[in-house]
């Protein structure tokens, strides 16, 4: 798996996360400081040779309007972890209301969850304590940073020392 990087404002707030090439040309150009890189990782040109860098800083404060995290059916899946919010089951997942629309329920993050179909199909039209079944978690709307951290815990340990794991 190609290595991402993680790029940070100026005030190490989390930005983007880039592939290495993009990094290294960033670095290249003096646009960004590289915080830290992989271990013994590197790209080798003809005459040099070039550090993955991990995580790379922006040398000026850029302004990016936050437009939040896209509400669409993979991200709601990663944001539940690839189980059903009722029973725990991985398996034949869809996207169940967890306020039926018909009852007035917005299709938005703390109204939408993973379900099996089993529990989507036993829920139906009600309300989960209409049908006698809990929420193992209320559903909320993620942060990038949250999906960075989950990403940073699988792929890439060098980040988390560079994220607020608190607000994630």
């Amino acid at each position: 798996m190609e290595k991402r990087v993680l790029v940070l404002n100026l005030d190490h707030s989390p930005v983007a996360v880039v592939t290495v090439q993009k990094a290294i040309v960033l670095s290249v150009l003096e646009k960004v400081s590289c915080l830290t890189y992989y271990e013994s990782l590197a790209i080798r040109t003809v005459s040099r040779e070039y550090r993955y860098p991990a995580v790379i800083r922006l040398n000026d404060y850029k302004h990016i309007p936050y437009k939040g995290v896209l509400l669409n059916r993979a991200n709601i899946f990663k944001r539940d972890g690839h189980e059903c919010k009722y029973c725990g089951s991985k398996k034949q997942l869809t996207i169940d209301h967890v306020i039926p629309k018909s009852k007035g329920g917005k299709s938005n993050w703390t109204n939408l969850v993973t379900a099996c179909h089993r529990c989507n199909v036993y829920k139906g039209d009600k309300e989960p304590e209409q049908a006698g079944m809990r929420l193992k978690t209320q559903p909320f709307k993620p942060t990038l940073g949250f999906f960075i951290a989950e990403y940073a815990e699988r792929h890439a340990e060098e980040w988390i020392p560079f994220l607020d794991l608190r607000t994630a």
